[in-house]
């Protein structure tokens, strides 16, 4: 098979495409033909030496990726027969091994595919969509709610547009450049801003100021920095400040001048994400809601041996949506 894999810690340069030895499944594991893999956040930290959530970083040479779906194609002793053939998704958890060819896990952590999804598609719910699902069970939006949503054109920050219209709250998207902005707008946001511009904390004001609440009730930060400050500006009273991701850089350790009275910050992290129902309970509420058409994950799409292409584009900000490796 082919397969991306590591040698030394750095830059995006140092995955390397090339072929490798077919893993074989072992007891209560099968092997996937893997039709799409996901790209996080987490992968390029990891990429770099990071050891993000893991108690250490990765060991070398490995294949990067947690998240893939496919064709189940080989099963290991004592698996469920009925898995072979099967169209799959799953997130692998700590265990790298995603992108590449074929990929083995435990079929515990196998769901079937909706029919409506392909496997891009299945891919981006499984990772990013269990976590949208997981950071609204934290502050629910409803028809009262206005909600800003910084990164809005990305993976998780689109599913969070959606999520809160279908509440039937106010959303407010917030998207780097007018291409961007343009498909927050298509996602179906009642105000799509373009951040870069300097004055658009005033232009949202001006627009929030003709509603009975004039503010902001709740915030999805997953960017941080000089964004989150401005929006999180915009809550009133009673505010929610949600804070989740690899890229949130928080707002500064002196919050002072930032909230509103009785606005409230959570920090999630994948503990407090499984607290809100359990992670599989979110990948099947996740595969659920997409394939009866409620959710839409956007993708953007790169070939597996391009996959150092697609951790720079991911880096720069320069996709929309789930980054997904197409082998």
């Amino acid at each position: 098979m082919h397969a991306v894999r590591l040698y030394a810690f750095g830059p995006a340069e140092n995955l390397t495409y090339e072929e490798t030895e077919d893993p074989v499944p072992g007891p209560g594991e099968v092997r996937i033909a893997v039709a799409a893999a996901g790209v996080h956040l987490l992968d390029t930290a990891l990429r770099e030496g990071q050891r993000g959530p893991l108690p250490e970083p990765p060991v070398l040479p490995t294949v990067p990726g947690r998240e893939v779906a496919g064709v189940v194609d080989a099963l290991g002793d004592g698996t469920d027969g009925a898995w072979l053939g099967k169209r799959v998704v799953a997130h692998l958890g700590f265990a790298p091994g995603g992108y590449a060819g074929l990929a083995v896990t435990g079929a515990e952590r196998l769901h079937e595919i909706p029919e409506s999804l392909d496997f891009a598609e299945a891919v981006a719910m499984i990772g990013t969509g269990r976590t949208a699902l997981g950071i609204v069970s934290f502050a629910e939006p409803g028809e009262d709610d206005v909600v800003v949503v910084p990164a809005a054109a990305g993976g998780i920050g689109t599913l969070l547009v959606q999520y809160a219209k279908n509440a039937g709250a106010m959303v407010v998207g917030l998207a780097g450049g007018p291409e961007k902005t343009a498909r927050v707008r298509a996602n179906g946001a009642d105000l799509a801003v373009d951040y870069t511009g300097s004055g658009w904390p005033a232009e949202v004001r001006a627009r929030l100021g003709a509603r009975e609440k004039g503010h902001a009730t709740i915030v999805y930060d997953g960017v941080g920095g000089d964004i989150a400050r401005e929006a999180v500006a915009l809550l009133g009273p009673g505010g929610r400040h949600l804070v989740f991701g690899w890229s949130a850089e928080g707002i500064g350790e002196d919050r002072q001048g930032y909230f509103a009275e009785g606005v409230s910050e959570s920090v999630l992290g994948p503990a407090m994400l499984q607290r809100a129902g359990g992670l599989r309970a979110l990948e099947l509420r996740a595969l659920t809601e997409a394939g009866a058409g409620r959710l839409r994950p956007a993708v953007t799409r790169f070939p597996l041996a391009e996959a150092a292409r697609a951790h720079r584009a991911l880096q720069t900000r320069g996709t929309t949506g789930k980054v997904v490796l197409e082998p």
